[in-house]
């Protein structure tokens, strides 16, 4: 489209606008690894159309990618992904969705600066693709919450048996959720704004 001539700038749709209301807000990254959900978690609960970087998967990663668990999956996240959530009409979160495969994760760096916290999200499937993501994130002291999304076909564990799978502290919550809906994705970042405050609390100066 040609605007040469115009006076006027085509800015953001009006449905895109931060809410006037809007005093503070949150980066959080959701993490885990290749196929457990991010992109779906964050296009499910992002109130603004989300912003993706999906490339068509081809024949060059084949032996490079572990598409365990997604046969059927054609296309994959290659830098971030991003959304946005007013949480109350005050605080608005900004969702940044982390690329899974390893070959990526050098821009996980970019992403991780300034999150205040961050979502884990496993597949029962593929638990071991979560450490070095958990670890990471420890490295780099970012507060999580893990959220097991529950596919179909994937085996259900009592939460104390992952915890314990996981090697997590009791203080981490676990939650399960189905990241394609809506409802489901915001509790879990309601979970993690409850562990960011009760974290802050327990921190606050007496």
């Amino acid at each position: 489209m040609d605007f040469k001539g115009s006076d006027t700038v085509p800015g953001p749709r009006t449905e895109d606008q931060l809410p006037q209301t809007a005093e503070s807000a949150v980066k959080i990254v959701i993490v885990g690894g290749f196929g457990v959900g991010k992109t779906t978690m964050v296009g499910s609960v992002s109130e603004i159309r989300p912003l993706t970087t999906e490339e068509t998967m081809t024949q060059a990663g084949i032996g490079v990618d572990d598409n365990f668990g997604s046969p059927s999956k054609t296309a994959t996240t290659v830098a971030m992904d991003f959304g946005r959530i007013s949480i109350t009409e005050q605080l608005v979160l900004y969702l940044f969705g982390t690329p899974g495969q390893e070959r990526f994760w050098f821009l996980w760096n970019g992403l991780f600066d300034g999150a205040l916290g961050a979502v884990v999200l496993i597949d029962t499937r593929r638990l071991e693709t979560s450490f070095d993501v958990m670890g990471r994130l420890e490295e780099r002291g970012v507060p999580f919450v893990v959220a097991v999304n529950t596919f179909p076909d994937a085996p259900r564990y009592p939460i104390p048996e992952l915890r314990t799978a996981l090697d997590l502290p009791d203080e981490i919550p676990i939650v399960e959720c189905d990241a394609r809906r809506r409802a489901s994705s915001r509790d879990v970042l309601m979970t993690l704004m409850r562990f960011l405050h009760a974290l802050a609390t327990t921190k606050a100066p007496a």
